[in-house]
């Protein structure tokens, strides 16, 4: 199974408390910060609401 790398991108200031805690789900807290995560649908779902602030990869 595939893994995808996320990273943010952009500032959570400012943002609604349901995408601040859709970023901090996936593990994002700061700009820069990277995490892996199992390509699935619910991680799907979670990039789908969030993702202008993501930036996203697929790692074999």
């Amino acid at each position: 199974m595939a893994n995808l790398n996320i990273k943010l991108v952009k500032s959570l200031n400012g943002r609604l408390d349901k995408q601040v805690a859709t970023a901090n789900s996936l593990g994002l807290r700061k700009i820069g910060d990277i995490t892996v995560q199992p390509d699935n649908d619910q991680t799907r779902g979670k990039i789908a609401k969030i993702g202008y602030l993501l930036q996203v990869t697929e790692v074999k």
